[in-house]
């Protein structure tokens, strides 16, 4: 494998590590750098869209919902098709949802 085609794998690795448990957002992209706990300081795991003062913003939100969120926005970016279904698929796998029974 080429130096090139390492540095791209691990930096994908490293987005892939480091994305929102609750929407799957890469936390690079957040303007706010992430959500925040009650202490004030940045949470680790989620994004500022869905956490806020160490609680979820919206904490009645299913799974299910949160999968049509994340294709309405992939829509609004204007992803392809199988983008949006890969995205959504993924959510359950996130920490966020892992216990939640479909």
């Amino acid at each position: 494998m080429s130096n090139l085609l390492m540095k791209k794998w691990l930096h994908q690795l490293e987005i892939e590590k480091n994305r929102c448990q609750s929407c799957g957002m890469p936390l690079q992209f957040d303007p706010q750098g992430g959500g925040t706990e009650g202490d004030g300081s940045h949470s680790r795991d989620y994004c500022s869209y869905c956490y806020a003062d160490g609680a979820f913003k919206d904490p009645q939100l299913t799974l299910e919902a949160m999968q049509q969120r994340v294709r309405q926005l992939m829509r609004k970016r204007q992803a392809a098709w199988y983008v949006r279904a890969y995205m959504a698929h993924r959510v359950p796998m996130l920490k966020r949802w892992r216990s939640c029974k479909r």
